[in-house]
């Protein structure tokens, strides 16, 4: 019978992606003569089918490279993959995630590791971390709307209180992981503390500014998107490389909606901030920025600035040039969020990025139990 009859009636976008996964060049350099027509013949019999540790090394790899929205491109063939698809409880998908957190954080060494779970089979069975990265911080809101810790997770908090879990109640309380199989409920994981890397946050030249009692997780583990490749949904994908420092300083503690930090640091470097335009924001920024990059440094854990990035960033687009390929770019997340136009990206003319490219990381939506969407930071 010929593959045509075999596949009448079968998902039509599966088939098509994973025709054209297997014809992607990286990937016909990988498998043998034939593995398409197996892998249809596997569609037709079972209804999906399932990709070899090489190949899904792979597809990770290309959905890196195709990921618009990540500036930390230019390491893309370094990734190392932890194959996970043999996990099937929600225990065994923490004891992977524990062990994703202490082979990719190094001891400070970060380097680039994704650990994959089983392909989703269908809306009821699938895998699913709630938390948008595997280390975040808590957010705990008063009655009168104050937020103690990260604003930005006060629903996931609540969540994890419905379950049972109760935190220290301080400004930096890892939140335990919420994952859920198999359409139950999410159960409730505690992080060891052996596996959370931190840096308290000081600065070089401000005795004052270790008083502030700031810190940061070493390991940007995202943990909320969907991976892929060749019409396979791994909706439990945890991926992490190291941050660029302006994530962290520019960001996640300086944001109105964050922590907030820069008028508090203001106020203690004795700046005017009665007025705009004396540029208290943009000064305490710096030294917020520089803070960060010392600490790190101090700890010995890696991190980038943000001009180091976009030169690599830069690097890659000229690169991937070279090979004849173009570079989904979408500028918005590129542009650092620190002195901008100081870097090339932002110069960089660069289109509307193509979000259907596959392999790549998408967004899923998100789940029934969660009263707020999170928009985690992006792979680096």
């Amino acid at each position: 019978m010929r593959a045509a009859d075999l596949l009448a009636g079968h998902d039509t976008e599966l088939v098509t992606q994973a025709t054209e996964f297997y014809a992607l060049p990286e990937v016909r350099e990988l498998v043998t003569p034939g593995r398409t027509d197996l892998v249809l013949h596997e569609i037709a019999t079972r209804g999906w089918y399932d990709h070899t540790p090489g190949e899904l090394l792979i597809g990770a790899k290309l959905a890196w490279r195709n990921h618009a929205r990540c500036i930390g491109r230019y390491t893309w063939q370094s990734l190392k993959l932890l194959d996970a698809r043999s996990c099937d409880t929600a225990d065994e998908v923490a004891q992977a995630c524990w062990e994703h957190l202490e082979i990719s954080s190094n001891a400070g060494r970060l380097r680039p590791v994704i650990t994959v779970f089983r392909a989703r089979r269908s809306q009821a069975d699938q895998i699913r971390i709630i938390n948008p990265q595997l280390i975040r911080y808590a957010g705990y809101q008063s009655a009168g709307g104050r937020v103690t810790g990260d604003p930005r997770h006060v629903g996931l908090t609540r969540q994890a209180m419905a379950l049972g879990w109760r935190g220290a109640g301080t400004r930096f309380d890892v939140l335990p992981l919420l994952i859920a199989v198999h359409g139950q409920p999410p159960a409730l994981f505690p992080v060891p503390p052996r596996y959370v890397l931190e840096v308290p946050i000081q600065h070089p030249r401000f005795a004052w500014f270790e008083g502030l009692g700031l810190r940061w997780h070493a390991n940007p583990a995202i943990s909320d998107l969907c991976l892929a490749a060749g019409g396979l949904r791994y909706t439990a994908a945890p991926f992490s490389g190291w941050y660029v420092g302006a994530e962290i300083a520019a960001r996640n503690l300086s944001d109105q909606n964050r922590y907030d930090m820069l008028p508090v640091i203001a106020e203690r470097m004795g700046l005017d901030t009665s007025r705009h335009s004396s540029l208290w924001r943009d000064r305490a920024l710096l030294e917020l920025n520089e803070a960060v990059i010392f600490s790190y440094a101090k700890a010995g854990v890696y991190l980038v600035d943000h001009h180091t990035a976009a030169a690599q960033f830069t690097a890659h687009v000229k690169r991937e040039a070279s090979a004849g390929r173009s570079v989904p770019a979408d500028w918005s997340w590129l542009v650092p969020p620190m002195s901008p136009s100081t870097t090339p990206v932002f110069h960089m003319a660069l289109g509307p990025p193509d979000l259907s490219v596959r392999p790549n990381f998408v967004r899923q939506d998100e789940l029934a139990w969660q009263d707020n969407a999170i928009a985690g930071e992006e792979p680096r």
